[in-house]
């Protein structure tokens, strides 16, 4: 997903003033992420427009003939699926208690000015980034569940197999399947186990190769980690995501990474294809989740 800042709202306008409605379309122009997909001087009519093409705002006046804002708004709310973002532009400032039982975000008095108007426009931005953040994070731990849940997707005879790495002063023999995490460090890797570190000359490429690429994906350029490993995801936003193992440690994913770590945990264990199709990109809005951790 792409950062709040650069996320498109789809806008549509609705009041029976045609004056009015020209200087929204002004305003609205003038914002960044923004986009009008009409402008209705008829409630009627734009209460159908809305239902077909779900924009995220609606902008409504109250006074108007035949169906005012506060009745569209009700009629609007009793849509099934989700609900659009109301903002009440008005003249009139003693409907304000009542468009906010109707669930309006926000209640701009006309003439709205551009930052007032703006004010109320980046809140739902917000709001909807958060939204669709949360979401985001609730199916990615529902797919680490799947993974935890279902040994025969997460395990097979490569996790028996078994590596030479030095633990002190002598070399030892360590099972693939208890490996969480991998380090690199210039000419050498850091194993890691659930207890205790070991040292191995390679590359973490090549490392990840034997591992498997379908069990081990990599979170920066100097490390990769176990997908059934993971215990819990917490994202603060704008690329901030950290990973917490089922050791305890946490792992901070590089920017670079966001994309393919949430792609990869979106797919099922296995799934090649998932890895393929993943490409990098940053992420998310701040202190907008739940920490899973």
């Amino acid at each position: 997903m792409t950062d709040m800042r650069d996320m498109e709202l789809t806008v549509i306008a609705i009041d029976d003033e045609p004056l009015a409605l020209a200087r929204l379309v002004l305003l609205l122009r003038e914002m960044d992420g923004v986009r009008i997909m009409a402008t209705l001087n008829d409630p009627e009519e734009g209460l159908a427009l809305v239902e077909k093409h779900r924009p995220d705002i609606v902008l409504l006046d109250i006074d108007m003939p035949v169906l005012d804002g506060l009745q569209l708004a009700t009629r609007l709310r009793r849509l099934e699926g989700p609900s659009p973002f109301l903002i009440f532009v008005t003249a009139f400032d003693h409907h304000a208690i009542s468009a906010f039982q109707a669930h309006a975000i926000d209640y701009v008095l006309k003439p709205a000015t551009p930052a007032r108007l703006e004010a109320a426009v980046e809140r739902i931005r917000e709001l909807i980034y958060n939204q669709r953040a949360s979401s985001r994070v609730r199916e990615l731990e529902r797919r680490i569940e799947e993974m935890r849940d279902d040994p025969e997707k997460t395990s097979d005879e490569r996790d028996r197999q078994e590596i030479w790495a030095l633990r002190g002063s002598e070399f030892v023999q360590l099972r693939i399947g208890e490996i969480e995490r991998v380090e690199s460090d210039r000419d050498y890797v850091h194993i890691h186990n659930a207890e205790r570190a070991y040292l191995l000359r390679t590359t973490l490429g090549a490392l990840h190769k034997r591992l498997g690429a379908d069990r081990y994906i990599r979170v920066r350029r100097s490390a990769i980690v176990r997908l059934d490993r993971i215990g819990a995801i917490r994202d603060r936003g704008y690329g901030d995501l950290q990973i917490r193992l089922q050791s305890g440690t946490v792992m901070q994913v590089g920017r670079t990474y966001l994309k393919p770590v949430r792609e990869r945990l979106r797919k099922w264990p296995g799934d090649e294809g998932a890895i393929r199709q993943s490409d990098p990109e940053t992420g998310f809005a701040p202190d907008s989740l739940a920490e899973a951790c």
